[in-house]
């Protein structure tokens, strides 16, 4: 399916999120933002995918936010239309329920980076260069450069990328953790399908859990992570099935301790 300027295909268990924009190098405007979170949305409701990919139509992968889509913003405008509504759609794609593997099929710049810096997994092609070269513009990272990345990659990692303007090739990026793996030209995508049949063929229910655990011990979840997991315990109670008949049935809860 197609979901504006993001595609959607889902095969078995894995779903491929395409962004679609390729004559800009997939620079993200609202557009694109809105089509990711609805992408994030399709992926989350089917019960059927149990891992995800995310990758770049064409020869980018993401060159970061489109200058003209808020350049000419106020700064307040900026800050709410733009930045805090961009955080929440990258928050959505971050805490996915499956698994998500970034196919960097092409540079990752500014936030671009923020976007592969969402998933879990992120394979990259040996041509590519990554880096956040805000500041260069007098800007700053603004969908969780300083924040998410610096958890993922490590703080001196991201001081060279935002404060020396560094620009890391493929190898580079891999021996400093920020990318996984490095596939020749071209083979980003089917590297990643490869590495997604292997987590496929995982529990689905322990690598959600699983996901949810790591997010939890790396600060990325605000607590999130416990509420989930302990709703999904109280769920599967028999304490929890005597409480909602209970209330179907107008009568006092008759709890007895069951799990």
């Amino acid at each position: 399916m197609a979901s504006g300027t993001v595609k959607v295909e889902i095969d078995g268990h894995i779903a491929v999120m395409t962004v679609s924009r390729p004559e800009k190098l997939n620079a993200l405007d609202l557009d694109m933002l809105k089509a990711l979170g609805d992408a994030a949305d399709e992926v989350e409701a089917n019960r059927a995918v149990r891992v995800a990919i995310l990758t770049g139509e064409g020869k980018g992968f993401s060159a970061g936010g489109d200058i003209r889509a808020w350049g000419g913003m106020e700064p307040q405008e900026f800050g709410h239309a733009w930045v805090r509504y961009g955080h929440r759609v990258f928050e959505r794609l971050a805490t996915l329920r499956v698994p998500l593997i970034a196919a960097l099929n092409g540079h990752a710049l500014g936030g671009g980076l923020e976007l592969a810096g969402v998933a879990d997994i992120r394979i990259a092609e040996e041509h590519i260069k990554i880096g956040l070269p805000e500041t260069g513009l007098g800007m700053v990272p603004g969908w969780s450069g300083t924040q998410r990345l610096v958890k993922r990659f490590g703080a001196q990692v991201v001081r060279r990328m935002a404060l020396g303007g560094e620009i890391f090739t493929a190898e580079e990026a891999r021996n400093l953790g920020v990318v996984d793996a490095v596939t020749p030209s071209g083979n980003a995508v089917a590297a990643a399908k490869d590495y997604a049949q292997r987590v496929a063929a995982r529990g689905p229910a322990a690598l959600e859990i699983v996901k949810l655990l790591i997010a939890s011990a790396n600060g990325e979840d605000n607590g999130t992570a416990v509420e989930a997991l302990g709703s999904i315990l109280a769920a599967k109670t028999g304490d929890l099935k005597e409480g909602v008949a209970s209330f179907s049935e107008k009568r006092p809860a008759q709890f007895k301790g069951e799990w």
